[in-house]
């Protein structure tokens, strides 16, 4: 596979970063010139404004995930966090703006910020990788096989996880990890914990409202639908552009 680029390396592994892991960009505007740093210099940290990307597939066509559920994921779930995302960030400029405001109370801030970040930027790779035929590439299998000893292996695996968070929340993902250089699963508690340096490849909603208008508690079947509808070129191109070598 061939080396990722810089401009690749920022659209796919910044991903992974925003989603969980705690660099926080706070840091280095304390180190200086936060005062300077208000929104009215436009700058992108405080005045950017998300909008809901919409739904990649057909609603009505996926196999054992209902319209309802879909439309109610992606208007309220995805939706909700990225109106959320943005209500945050503009009570973040202005706290900043505001030198009354505690240090701890800024701080709480941006723990909202970095959950509503990563639930807005797991959501897309969610809703990305749905929609398809749940039959894998051969260059996909091989490269889980290489890593997991089979493609069986590392299905097992990530169903495992999966199972695990059912009735709780969390996601499951299959990432690369640049400083180790490997590809593993992972299990994300909530939407903020996902590891450094990982580029996220596949991700699974395990939060109950992914299912639990179509199949209850029983978190298995919904399960046994995400891999039903699995858009596994998806999953390729983001590989793709990465290097695992």
């Amino acid at each position: 596979m061939s080396p990722v680029t810089r401009r690749q390396f920022v659209q796919i592994a910044g991903l992974a970063t925003i989603a969980g892991s705690h660099i926080s960009a706070a840091a280095a505007t304390e180190a200086g010139t936060a005062a300077a740093a208000m929104p009215s210099d436009g700058a992108g940290a405080f005045d950017h404004v998300n909008s809901p990307l919409p739904l990649p597939f057909d609603t009505r066509k996926l196999a054992g995930l209902s319209e309802r559920l879909l439309q109610s994921h992606w208007e309220n779930n995805y939706g909700g966090a990225v109106k959320a995302l943005n209500a945050v960030r503009s009570r973040l400029s202005q706290a900043l703006a505001d030198n009354t405001t505690p240090p701890y109370l800024y701080n709480a801030l941006k723990r909202e910020q970095q959950m509503r970040s990563g639930s807005v930027v797991l959501h897309e790779l969610y809703f990305a990788n749905l929609g398809g035929d749940g039959k894998a590439p051969a260059k996909v299998r091989s490269a889980l096989a290489t890593a997991f000893g089979s493609f069986d292996t590392w299905e097992t695996e990530f169903r495992r996880i999966g199972q695990g968070l059912g009735g709780g929340s969390g996601w499951v993902m299959l990432g690369y990890n640049h400083g180790l250089k490997l590809l593993e699963n992972y299990c994300l508690g909530d939407h903020a914990t996902a590891p450094a340096t990982v580029t996220p490849l596949l991700m699974m909603d395990m939060y109950e409202h992914a299912y639990q208008m179509d199949y209850g508690a029983a978190a298995a079947k919904y399960i046994d639908a995400f891999f039903v509808n699995l858009q596994w070129d998806q999953v390729a191109g983001r590989l793709s552009m990465i290097s695992t070598g």
